[in-house]
């Protein structure tokens, strides 16, 4: 049998908690091993329950879910994010994303594709609700004028660090391309294009395939 993935679930609202564990005790492979009511428990519960996954509320009232995923972020072996929320601003979900965020959903998300969502954020492929896609291609289209530092360009910098065939899987990451579907794009073994994702991830400082795919589109490159 495949491992449990083990999630915490971190919400203010209790209704909100109670109602994601009963989505997921349908689950035979996800196992909710903890709650916590705002992102100053984070750290805490994180250490006390190892999980895999963190699923995020934003709106906290101590400290909010965009500096928890962060803070959370730059820890070691830091588990995965997800956020699940009720705000579809592009300024939410690009901060979600740039802290380390693997995913973005919107609470009113069928049970049945939250629980993909968990197994997909495992399996290493990125999340957005179709909402947050719509915000994201916003965002990124009105950021075509250079701004003082010339942001394409430096984006592009960055990228020239990969070499020939791992900038061929970045821009495949960035067009949406599963690893299964980028090995046979691209002609590689499944175990060539997760090393070369892995590469990518570590010459370029980044935390997930999202932020890979957001690099790419600042350059211009799809």
């Amino acid at each position: 049998m495949d491992p449990l993935i083990r999630v915490l679930v971190v919400d203010d609202d209790p209704l909100v908690r109670s109602g994601l564990g009963l989505i997921f005790s349908g689950a035979d492979d996800i196992d909710v091993v903890g709650e916590a009511e705002d992102g100053a428990d984070v750290l805490t519960m994180v250490d006390r329950v190892r999980p895999d996954l963190v699923l995020m509320d934003i709106r906290m009232p101590r400290l909010d879910g965009l500096a928890a995923t962060e803070a959370l972020r730059r820890q070691p072996d830091a588990p995965q994010v997800l956020i699940l929320t009720t705000f579809t601003t592009d300024g939410y979900i690009l901060s979600a994303l740039r802290a380390g965020a693997a995913g973005y959903l919107l609470k009113h998300t069928p049970p049945a594709q939250i629980v993909a969502a968990v197994r997909n954020t495992m399996a290493g492929e990125p999340v957005l609700s179709p909402d947050a896609v719509k915000q994201l291609i916003g965002a990124v289209t009105r950021t075509t004028d250079p701004g003082p530092d010339d942001e394409r360009a430096t984006a592009e910098s960055r990228l020239r660090l990969l070499g020939e065939r791992e900038r061929e899987v970045a821009i495949a990451v960035a067009r949406g391309s599963t690893n299964a579907d980028i090995a046979t794009e691209c002609y590689m073994s499944l175990p060539t294009v997760k090393a070369h994702v892995s590469h990518i991830l570590t010459k370029l400082d980044l935390n997930n395939r999202v932020q890979i795919a957001l690099l790419v589109y600042r350059a211009g490159w799809v």
